[in-house]
């Protein structure tokens, strides 16, 4: 938790994203600081936003309504990227975050990192990659739950995830010590630089969790007992 409190404004894509999260979504948000902008847009006349209509007095979310329109056009998604940029240069925010999971924010992303801002993102996981990978870290809001039958099928996907293995090898060739070894703080620095990687998304709780159930990579003990890893093939080289 940050010591000064950052400001923090949420927009929330009701049409586009599962009210049953929402909690998991503040949860998250609360560790970055204090959000002071909850915002939620949709056509809160459609029978579907009950669940959200539920949550607006609850957890004081200001809704924004928008009618449909035009068949195939979404004013919620204009609306919210029209308040996002008049939030971001007429207010003292810190951190944007957005939830949505079907429609691509890209441009407002980059536009409010490159103003500085740290910018989070919460969706399931048929939110468009650009925007997910746009984020400085994005948290998928569908994860299923562990089951012992499924460990080794996850450990298998994960295994053959090809960019995700190349991610990881690329970190710890970039901070590693001339015997392969490198410290799991700066490879974690050095993930988050490059994407918004976050291993909650793939059923672990942390880095050092995802590194231990991958046989590609060694993990152990360094100095002031943090976690030094390795790439098993700079094992077999040396």
């Amino acid at each position: 938790m940050n010591e000064l409190k950052q400001k923090i404004a949420l927009f929330i894509d009701a049409d586009n994203a599962p009210a049953s999260k929402f909690e998991d979504v503040l949860s998250e948000v609360a560790k970055y600081g204090v959000v002071t902008i909850r915002k939620a847009y949709g056509n809160w006349k459609n029978p579907s936003l009950k669940p959200w209509e539920e949550l607006l007095h609850e957890y004081a979310i200001q809704p924004i309504q928008q009618y449909d329109l035009t068949k195939g056009k979404n004013a919620s998604d204009i609306a919210l990227v029209i308040d996002a940029m008049d939030v971001m240069y007429t207010k003292d925010i810190d951190v944007m975050c957005f939830v949505s999971s079907d429609c691509d924010f890209t441009p407002m992303v980059t536009r409010a990192l490159a103003e500085g801002k740290v910018v989070l993102g919460f969706g399931e996981r048929k939110a468009p990659s650009p925007f997910v990978n746009a984020c400085s870290k994005f948290l998928f809001l569908d994860q299923e739950p562990k089951q012992n039958g499924a460990v080794q099928t996850k450990l298998k996907n994960i295994k053959s995830d090809t960019k995700l293995i190349n991610l990881l090898r690329t970190a710890i060739e970039s901070t590693e010590e001339d015997n392969g070894w490198a410290a799991l703080g700066p490879v974690g620095a050095h993930i988050s630089n490059k994407t918004s990687f976050d291993c909650r998304n793939y059923g672990y709780k942390n880095l050092s969790s995802l590194f231990k159930a991958i046989d590609l990579f060694e993990l152990k003990r360094g100095t002031g007992n943090s976690y030094l890893v390795r790439d098993t093939r700079k094992k077999r080289s040396t």
